[in-house]
């Protein structure tokens, strides 16, 4: 019997997935540091990044980023360097950031974000249910029935879902910001996820990885996610927002 139930539980931790070990899901304790975005959020509540969310340098985050989605370790110092250039630290430190410092609006956060809502309404940090439920409406995200690509965000898909969101976001906000920093922003942080959570066999973003991220600040190691084998680069990136732009032009 106990031989049976040891099969059955190595069978459904293989089917599902199983976390990281030493980096398990814990959300985030009172006084802890949070930014507007759930990549960030997931390294700290995964414990890549300090739990704690505050006073992360450098090295943390090159570490983070390489161990939790094997990005080339050096391939986002760039959006490091914008949090001190733009002076956003509270820590005391020059050298590093609490994830709360990004929030200030925009500098590195933007209006249109997919999964909060615009610093306009008073919060640009905590997820938002109803700025989401549209997102996820647009995505198709709760629909994986029928074909095997229904399982997916496409580049299509998510680059059309930007594009609404935005359109909504510029409509019933009247102090949308329509700067270079959300130009480019938009279109770069759907890049951001579909390259985060590529599945390159499906040449998509599986639905159910797409959902863990946005709506828990969890890598879903519990939906299958395993670190890709070729590092990813912001090269990867850049090439992927111009694909969801081109979408959309």
């Amino acid at each position: 019997m106990k031989a049976s139930l040891l099969v059955l539980f190595t069978l459904v931790a293989s089917s599902y997935g199983w976390e990281h070990r030493g980096h398990e899901f814990r959300p985030p304790l009172p006084g802890d540091s949070r930014s507007p975005c759930p990549g960030l959020n997931a390294l700290s509540n995964h414990g890549w990044l300090p739990r704690s969310g505050k006073n992360i340098d450098l090295p943390a985050f090159q570490s983070a980023i390489a161990g939790a989605y094997n990005y080339e370790p050096t391939s986002m110092d760039g959006f490091f360097q914008l949090a001190l250039k733009f002076n956003l630290s509270t820590t005391g430190n020059q050298s590093t950031f609490n994830l709360f410092d990004l929030a200030r609006h925009d500098e590195i956060e933007f209006d249109g974000s997919l999964s909060r809502n615009d610093i306009y309404f008073g919060d640009n940090v905590h997820f938002d249910h109803d700025i989401w439920a549209a997102v996820a409406k647009n995505l198709n995200l709760y629909n994986t029935l029928g074909s095997e690509i229904n399982q997916y965000v496409t580049v299509e898909t998510a680059a059309k879902a930007c594009a609404a969101r935005v359109a909504d976001a510029k409509s019933i906000n009247p102090s949308f910001n329509s700067s270079a920093m959300q130009v480019m922003g938009n279109p770069g942080t759907t890049a951001l996820y579909l390259v985060t959570l590529w599945d390159e066999n499906a040449g998509a973003a599986p639905k159910a990885w797409v959902r863990a991220l946005f709506e828990e600040d969890r890598i879903p190691y519990l939906e299958g996610y395993t670190v890709p084998k070729i590092p990813r680069t912001m090269d990867d990136v850049n090439k992927m927002a111009k694909r969801v732009s081109e979408v959309v032009v």
